[in-house]
């Protein structure tokens, strides 16, 4: 997988741009079938950034309805990407 087939988009909520102020944790949708190791050197290498640690967690598809009709959205991957301390934090988070 190349880089940018890890990591999908930031996500920027309320609770990830506290993260990335607070503890210096970056969060973004990452493929599914990547793996700890793979969304650190794809941050490292596109931020020019060191990565201290890599969290991740898998969500299930929520059932969702339009009228008699009913569908599953796709399961997906979050990840928490906390910097090593003197790292700048990139700016794609402006709210």
């Amino acid at each position: 997988m190349t880089i940018y087939e890890v990591l999908l988009r930031p996500l920027v909520t309320e609770k990830g741009v506290l993260k990335k102020d607070n503890e210096r944790t970056l969060c973004f949708e990452v493929a599914a079938g990547a793996n700890k190791t793979q969304v650190k050197a794809a941050v490292e290498k596109l931020f020019k950034v060191k990565v201290q640690e890599v969290r991740t967690a898998t969500f299930e598809g929520k059932l969702r309805r339009r009228g008699r009709f009913a569908g599953y959205r796709s399961d997906w991957k979050k990840a928490y990407v906390k910097l090593k301390a003197g790292e700048k934090v990139p700016e794609f988070a402006e709210i």
